[in-house]
């Protein structure tokens, strides 16, 4: 919110929230040795994590996308690619985690900004996520929806049950639920709050949204 680009920064809110599972957004990586640099894996390295790219927008100098930052182990992980015809690329990290022996699926996402590409991700991710049988499955990233009556949010709420929505956008005043997190089943999901300190408030125009699970 000051306009510097300082992942130390971001990786300081990380460390705060000492979370077993991060989803994050808008990461980019650039090649070259004058200004050659990987956010997910400094963000990574930084706070303690192993990081799972999720690039949805691929060159030769840089790659720009979502990503999974975790500590616990990585059972597989696959891209969902949710790009539009004629809009920014957007697409989903599919993860499977082990927590002690039980499976734990996260999917990370962005979607895109018009509401008619919104509503055919949001069929597309829930159409992908029908079959999940993991112990627990859990859903989260930056929704880019404004109303809390959205026909793609009541679609989600369906499958996974409702989730309360919390205001992280924008940081400095945050009045829309634009970064939302499920749980499936919902019994498993034990709290949601927005991360306010004072780093978190000036490292992003969002403040970072944060689910308690109580895990089999």
């Amino acid at each position: 919110m000051d306009g510097r680009r300082r992942p130390e920064r971001v990786a300081r809110v990380l460390r705060e929230i000492a979370a077993d599972v991060v989803g994050v957004q808008e990461l980019d990586a650039r090649h070259g040795a004058e200004h050659g640099h990987d956010q997910w894996e400094l963000l990574a390295e930084l706070a303690g994590y192993t990081a799972i790219p999720g690039p949805t927008l691929l060159r030769e100098d840089a790659a720009y996308g979502n990503g999974i930052l975790t500590r616990l182990p990585i059972v597989s992980d696959a891209r969902v690619d949710l790009s539009r015809t004629g809009r920014e690329p957007r697409g989903a990290i599919d993860a499977t985690l082990d927590f002690t022996g039980a499976r734990i699926r996260v999917v990370v996402t962005h979607l895109g900004l018009r509401r008619g590409e919104r509503r055919e991700q949001g069929l597309q991710l829930l159409a992908h996520l029908s079959d999940c049988n993991a112990a627990v499955s859990v859903l989260m990233g930056d929704f880019n929806e404004w109303l809390a009556s959205s026909a793609a949010l009541a679609r989600v709420h369906r499958l996974f049950g409702e989730a309360a929505g919390v205001a992280t956008f924008p940081s400095l005043l945050p009045l829309v639920s634009l970064d939302r997190i499920w749980v499936r089943p919902a019994s498993a999901l034990r709290g949601l709050r927005a991360h306010r300190s004072a780093t978190a408030r000036i490292a992003s125009d969002h403040l970072p949204i944060v689910a308690d699970l109580a895990l089999p």
